[in-house]
């Protein structure tokens, strides 16, 4: 069977997936100025849900379909050993040492603008630190390597040659992904390299998130369906931008207004 066909963004979707993306960037940010300890997950749930209704906008998370049940919540707030898809909660109060990974979607104008960052709460011990900068670091080489022509494998080989070359390891399991009006659909972007010979094209818009480990990459879903975490307890960090494939190179599109990345 053949793979469903990878859509090349029109230059009118383009400019509504950077509207998508600057708002999204404006959240997260907004969200990460509540990261300290005390704070409850659900906290920073609901402040991003009263944030993207007042400006009109929905929140893809809230009700995706999937698991035993749809998403429950409007972001996902991923905490220490949690990979990815936690859900917040209020019994869930942050403190000093931990890292939380938020993740915000909201929809604009019918688009998608997807990103995440990896917060350290407080203070934290050396290779808690190292593994955040490490992740972010791998973001930054998968999005390097982004340019009309390179493969998709290209991505995953960078990150995760830079992972491993630091003692972390790289979650197989959960992928970057195309995005537009459609929150999840075709390419699929692995963070190692799969061998996946796809050439990039102009037009084609998808995430990098890299999911990176302290211990081994093995995850578990836990029985709610969605929260996934890792197999052996370790540490878990990941960021995520949406970005597209320009005719000379890269657009990230999940950035504040005036802010530049590479």
């Amino acid at each position: 069977m053949g793979r469903d066909p990878i859509e090349l963004m029109s230059q009118r979707g383009l400019n509504k997936m950077r509207a998508a993306g600057r708002t999204a960037a404006e959240l997260l940010h907004h969200l990460g100025q509540m990261v300290e300890p005390g704070v409850s997950t659900l906290a920073i749930n609901d402040e991003a849900e009263r944030w993207t209704t007042e400006r009109g906008h929905v929140s893809a998370p809230l009700g995706y379909p999937g698991g035993p049940g749809s998403f429950p919540k409007s972001i996902c707030t991923s905490v220490n050993d949690v990979v990815c898809h936690g859900i917040p909660s209020a019994d869930q109060i942050l403190k000093d040492g931990d890292i939380i990974n938020i993740d915000v979607t909201p929809i604009v104008d019918g688009y998608h603008g997807d990103t995440s960052r990896t917060f350290i709460v407080g203070q934290a011990e050396d290779r808690v630190r190292e593994l955040v900068e490490v992740t972010e670091q791998c973001l930054r080489l998968g999005i390097e390597q982004v340019r009309p022509g390179a493969r998709l494998r290209d991505i995953g080989a960078a990150i995760q040659a830079h992972a491993e070359g630091h003692g972390f390891s790289v979650v197989r399991d959960f992928v970057g992904h195309g995005i537009g009006r459609i929150f999840h659909c075709p390419p699929q972007v692995a963070h190692y390299d799969n061998g996946d010979k796809t050439r990039l094209k102009p037009g084609m818009v998808f995430t990098i998130e890299p999911m990176i480990n302290t211990g081994s990459w093995k995850v578990k879903v836990l029985g709610d369906g969605w929260t996934a975490k890792t197999k052996d307890g370790g540490l878990s960090a990941q960021f995520e931008h949406t970005l597209a494939v320009t005719l000379d190179g890269v657009e990230v599109l999940t950035l504040r207004e005036g802010e530049t990345y590479l």
